[in-house]
């Protein structure tokens, strides 16, 4: 049965690490991902000093929805596949902020290319599951179905950051 992904993905202003830092359950995970020529992503994932390899193969379902297939993978089989990188793409390293809120998961990447704004994921159980969002989040839009916004678009070209 294949693994489904379904999330709302938002633009926000950057919170700042304090705040991130005082949520309860806080993770911290930093990311490096990279885009290949296999159509699958790369990421290695470092927390609290573990470092761990996946191979991730996503297929578009709908705006909400997609179809993931990850694989832990031996860093030797992930340098390979960064031999494999799209030419035209960069490694994208973000620092990730993941934890419980309402019986949900969210996610902030903080990119260190921009200054004042931030991804933030909810990820759902369905397509039409109510949700809220944390009070300190400052949403600047809703990106769900924006494509300029997808990792893999962001490893090409990354957009103008949001005047607010």
């Amino acid at each position: 049965m294949p693994n489904f992904e379904i999330e709302h993905k938002f633009l926000i202003k950057k919170p700042s690490e304090e705040t991130l830092l005082s949520l309860p359950n806080i993770r911290v995970l930093n990311i490096s991902q990279t885009y290949t020529t296999l159509g699958a992503r790369a990421r290695k994932t470092q927390e609290n000093g573990k470092i761990t390899y996946v191979k991730t193969v996503k297929k578009h379902v709908t705006d909400l929805v997609r179809i993931e297939k990850e694989e832990e993978i031996t860093e030797a089989e992930y340098n390979k596949m960064l031999t494999l990188k799209f030419k035209d793409s960069i490694t994208l390293n973000k620092t990730r902020y993941v934890y419980p809120y309402k019986n949900k998961k969210i996610e902030i990447d903080i990119f260190p290319f921009w200054q004042n704004q931030a991804f933030l994921e909810v990820e759902l159980e369905t397509e039409d599951e109510e949700f809220s969002l944390p009070p300190f989040v400052e949403v600047i839009k809703e990106i769900t179905g924006d494509k300029a916004y997808r990792n893999y678009a962001l490893s090409k070209k990354i957009p103008k950051e949001e005047i607010f």
